[in-house]
């Protein structure tokens, strides 16, 4: 078998290589949740979009149990990769795919029996508890598409076919962006579905993705061999690796809920507009990090392939470009943020009373975004090497310990303006533990791949 690109190619042409697609096709995916967000707006305003942003916790907790075992399964087979055994390759694959269709039913039934429950907790407005009830049941029911579209496209990443990839989830964004506007309105003969209308272009853009995904891994993806046969033979040993790496992210991304949760309850005091606007501001966040994320899921093969490899000049190579690329692109989110925020704010529809509370509030968040650009990148070692326990802890302390509570006393202390100084105080944490765990594992790896040569 040919060598694998990841360990022969210029360490800055392969990061390129390997991110830019992933960066394209995460913004197309971010761009999708903010024209979902506008179109939905467009409907009935500030009641749709807080709709929509009291049901953002469940969904990202859906996509944390996928994406979870997704960084598993991209760690072990890049390492194997590395390895050249192929064997596991193909068993890490097949497993992924099994663990992942049985994954998905816990939300189907968790959409017939909490959905409404969960959007209640929430809010006291019958229309908003209306509007999140139907949005958040449609893609929690039909999740199928989104937990196979993840694992089919981290498989094409894994082995470094990251063009394919972006295939894949730009043709999901697209789908999701043409039919937003048809179903929310009722265009082209389609019935007026409101915000339910945005639930079904989502799972639909989802379910297409899933589809061309799984083509291309069977047409294109040489290094993976997908079978009814493979899928149907677990492996323990394989099942429990994937996990050993993907619980602890699964956790990781889930603590977002828990987050994103509080945080409404925390601004349910200051009502329905400072919902919205912690919504938009989600939104437009996705937008600016995506770039980071589809950075880090460039260089997360990259590292597990030369990890395997033992090959820690291409280690060092790539995180030192990740990381200058990484700040300089949030050093630009940044800037957005301070100049433009009422113009960001306008795509949502925003009303006066939003963009008294949102100017400010997306000036001051916006500060600390080259501080989490630096802090992603160096949780790519911790994922590529199976030391993901360490980003489950910078996760929790960022998200739980400092800027939930932060957030609450701020609010008591200076008022709504508080919980966005929140944002940057956490960073700040989250940073500092960042650094120190870094500096362990690059240590006991450097060690690790001197005593292997």
């Amino acid at each position: 078998m040919a060598e694998n690109k990841m360990g022969v190619m210029p360490v800055k042409k392969l990061i390129v290589n390997m991110s830019l697609p992933m960066m394209a096709s995460m913004l197309v995916q971010a761009l999708y949740n903010v024209v979902d967000s506008v179109f939905v707006s467009r409907f009935d305003g500030s009641y749709a979009l807080t709709a929509v942003t009291l049901a953002f916790p469940m969904q990202n907790l859906m996509f944390s149990l996928a994406g979870g075992t997704a960084v598993g399964i991209n760690a072990l087979l890049s390492k194997s990769l590395g390895e050249r055994n192929f064997e596991r390759v193909d068993k890490t694959a097949n497993n992924g795919i099994l663990i992942t269709f049985l994954s998905s039913f816990i939300f189907i039934l968790g959409g017939f029996l909490i959905a409404r429950p969960f959007i209640a907790s929430q809010t006291d407005n019958a229309k908003v508890l209306e509007y999140g009830t139907s949005y958040l049941r449609i893609v929690m029911i039909i999740c199928v598409g989104l937990y196979f579209q993840v694992i089919l496209e981290r498989l094409l990443q894994s082995t470094g076919l990251t063009f394919y990839s972006m295939i894949s989830q730009m043709s999901g964004a697209l789908i999701n962006i043409i039919f937003d506007p048809i179903m929310i309105f009722g265009l082209f003969g389609f019935p007026r579905l409101g915000v339910a209308g945005a639930a079904w272009a989502t799972v639909l853009g989802q379910c297409c993705a899933a589809l061309i995904s799984l083509f291309l891994n069977l047409k294109f993806n040489k290094e993976v061999h997908i079978s009814v046969k493979g899928i149907l033979s677990p492996d323990t040993w394989i099942i429990g690796r994937i996990y050993a790496v993907g619980i602890p992210s699964f956790l990781m991304i889930g603590i977002g809920s828990i987050m994103t949760f509080s945080m409404n309850m925390i601004l349910k005091v200051y009502g329905g507009i400072a919902q919205a606007v912690f919504g938009a501001y989600f939104k437009l966040q996705s937008f600016l990090f995506m770039p980071i994320f589809g950075l880090n899921n460039g260089v997360i093969p990259v590292l597990a392939f030369n990890y395997g490899a033992r090959r820690k000049d291409r280690i060092d190579e790539a995180l030192r470009f990740s990381m200058t690329l990484a700040v300089t692109i949030m050093l630009i989110g940044t800037v957005v943020m301070e100049t433009i925020p009422g113009t960001l704010l306008s795509l949502f529809n925003a009303s006066e009373e939003m963009l008294k509370v949102g100017i400010p509030a997306l000036r001051i968040i916006g500060i600390h975004f080259p501080l989490a650009g630096a802090s992603i990148v160096m949780g790519s070692i911790f994922q590529a090497f199976s030391r993901s326990i360490y980003s489950l802890f910078i996760s929790v302390t960022r998200q739980l310990l400092v800027l939930v509570p932060a957030a609450f006393l701020l609010s008591k202390l200076v008022g709504l303006d508080g919980v966005w100084f929140a944002f940057p105080v956490a960073e700040v944490a989250s940073l500092i533990a960042s650094v120190i765990f870094f500096r362990k594992v690059y240590r006991e790896v450097a060690a690790e791949m001197a005593k292997a040569q």
